[in-house]
């Protein structure tokens, strides 16, 4: 179904979709009660919605639907910073991604992502968390980084925005330091960062290049003209790396992980969430040179394609569930940072 308050835009997003073998659109709505009435009489398996429509939000009719009748829900915004901000919003209340309105004379890049991300969440139903069978107990303390502590770094993309947030309100604020890796426009990056640096415990901040690392702090890929990476010459920093798309993104997962393979004995790489396969070969790169690996399983990925790509390439230690990943992360660094202390108390 196509939620839109713009005839033109339903019609520009309809011809656009009808072209594409497998996704059929079946009702349209100009409003959020028009939606609820479609919603209750027919079998939808994804909603594109738009994020600023008359009367009631389209964030405010994301989370009743997502209260009552949990679905597939694909955001369209105009890429202002109010847009941005509630497109952040509609991501942590569950919609699997914000994509940007397509326009007149260059639609078809919107239209094709559009199509794939349709294609890619059409057929998954929404099912609560649980537990994979990795064991993994809660740390109550992180790791000190020192000289040898752990880094984490973590690569994501569609429904990373919610998958993230699960993941570090369980951080402490002493954590260890991280670096994200997330597929986002830069303004919803900037937006994301400044979000979740008011409701979690460590300090979150977009990277800026030759920033240190340490112990509480999150950075984020800044996105644009830049992949993130991470610089280990007089002492672990991030490093800004301007060039081409990588795997068909700027920041890339794989441009970061790459990037720890030298470090690899001290690196905790996670991969959520999200489409394609960024960010498979260089995990791989980083188990096979000591690092601990974990991804994000199935059942709990809105899109289980990039942690599909590293489990199958052999890449992964284990698959957890999204609830299940802050424990796993600050375990391995409490039992390493143990064992380390031990062997120097021998």
């Amino acid at each position: 179904m196509i939620v839109d308050d713009s005839v033109t835009m339903r019609r520009l997003i309809r011809n656009g979709l009808a072209s594409y073998k497998g996704i059929k659109v079946v009702a349209e709505a100009g409003t959020a009660s028009e939606a609820r009435d479609v919603i209750k009489r027919t079998a939808i398996d994804v909603v594109t919605l738009d994020v600023e429509m008359p009367g009631m939000s389209g964030s405010e009719f994301l989370e009743r639907v997502m209260r009552l009748r949990p679905m597939p829900i694909v955001m369209l915004s105009s890429l202002t910073q109010e847009g941005s901000d509630i497109a952040l919003r509609a991501l942590s209340l569950g919609a699997v991604e914000c994509v940007e309105k397509p326009r007149f004379g260059e639609a078809r890049a919107t239209i094709d992502r559009l199509a794939e991300l349709v294609c890619a969440v059409g057929r998954k139903p929404l099912v609560p968390n649980r537990s994979s069978g990795c064991a993994a107990t809660v740390a109550k303390t992180a790791s000190k980084p020192g000289k040898d502590g752990k880094i984490v770094l973590i690569g994501s993309s569609t429904g990373g925005v919610e998958a993230l947030e699960r993941v570090f309100s369980e951080f402490p604020e002493n954590c260890p330091p991280t670096l994200v890796t997330q597929h986002m426009p830069p303004q919803f990056l900037a937006s994301f960062a400044a979000r979740l640096n008011s409701s979690i415990a460590p300090d979150v901040r977009l990277a800026t290049d030759g920033q240190p690392l340490r112990e509480g702090r999150i950075l984020i890929a800044p996105g644009g003209d830049y992949h993130l990476g991470l610089a280990i010459e007089n002492g672990a920093r991030a490093r800004l790396v301007k060039g081409p798309e990588q795997n068909g993104h700027r920041p890339s997962v794989g441009v970061l992980f790459e990037s720890a393979v030298p470090v690899a004995p001290r690196i905790i790489a996670v991969m959520l969430t999200g489409m394609g396969r960024d960010g498979a070969e260089a995990m791989l790169k980083l188990r096979a040179s000591g690092a601990q690996c974990f991804a994000q399983d199935e059942a709990t990925s809105v899109v289980f394609g990039m942690p599909r790509a590293a489990h199958e390439l052999g890449a992964v230690d284990c698959l957890l569930a999204i609830d299940d990943i802050a424990a796993g992360v600050l375990d391995r660094a409490m039992t390493d940072r143990d064992s380390s202390l031990a062997r120097a108390n021998q």
